[in-house]
């Protein structure tokens, strides 16, 4: 894929409508890759004019802060409000929530003030539009989804709609757990706990979670956020069911149901 980065567009006497903010995971973990593509290839599609900050970005800081290392967390924050300050970034769009958060609700008081939103949202602004348009009858029509709620996007910053809306947006039956929303319950990647081993219990979070998802009868668990991905793709592969349940990105999913 050719993607511009923000270095490029300067050079060329350009600015972008909007930065997107890939994240560690989207930019090295393999199957969060696959996320980023395809959220790359929407705004492609829709002729949306973006660029990324290349090997220009580093990470936002959120799991040294979230482990408790605040000397690191500022450092980092400082070098990428530098950077971004210095390119004049007012937009930002990011398929982490963990990013998304710490971009909108941290750096502001450490001097970087943007416009931050979560690619969720930015998919149902493009839905809204007529931009996206979505093939009739696609893959998903009629298939049960059930929506898992990352902490980051829900309880911390209670976006909740926005990703229903895109699903239903698929003509597909949204079904939901028993704890959702507001009450969501953690797939067990927030606060760094992806990071370190498990504590004393009898049963992992993540497949706590996985186990109210896969009792809902659905064919496709939808995630927006790359540790979630990860986590419940885990728990699905620990009780035998990936080829009967598909742990799919909200993103990955309207790029494959678009005309």
């Amino acid at each position: 894929m050719r993607v511009n980065t923000m270095a490029e567009m300067m050079m060329n006497g350009e600015t972008p409508e909007i930065l997107f903010w890939v994240g560690c995971a989207g930019s090295f973990d393999q199957r969060a890759q696959k996320i980023t593509k395809a959220f790359a290839a929407i705004l492609d599609r829709v002729g949306y004019k973006y660029a990324i900050l290349g090997k220009e970005e580093a990470c936002t800081g959120d799991p040294a802060r979230r482990a408790g290392n605040e000397f690191l967390f500022q450092m980092m924050a400082y070098q990428n409000i530098r950077l971004l300050n210095g390119y004049g970034i007012k937009k930002i769009v990011t398929t982490c929530p963990h990013c998304f958060n710490t971009l909108k609700n941290e750096y502001p008081e450490l001097g970087g003030a943007y416009d931050v939103i979560h690619h969720t949202t930015l998919l149902q602004q493009l839905i809204d539009e007529g931009r996206i348009k979505l093939k009739e009858g696609g893959s998903f029509k009629g298939k049960k989804i059930v929506y898992h709620d990352s902490c980051y996007l829900g309880r911390a910053n209670e976006i909740y709609e926005a990703p229903r809306k895109v699903l239903e947006a698929l003509d597909a039956e949204l079904v939901e757990m028993k704890r959702c929303r507001s009450n969501g319950l953690c797939c067990g990647a927030g606060g760094a706990q992806m990071f370190k081993e498990d504590e004393p219990g009898t049963k992992r979070i993540n497949i706590e979670r996985t186990d109210e998802a896969l009792d809902t009868g659905t064919a496709f668990i939808a995630a927006a956020c790359p540790f979630c991905n990860t986590m419940l793709t885990d728990g699905v592969k620990n009780r035998g069911k990936e080829n009967e349940v598909e742990v799919l990105d909200v993103a990955e999913m309207i790029a494959a149901s678009m005309e």
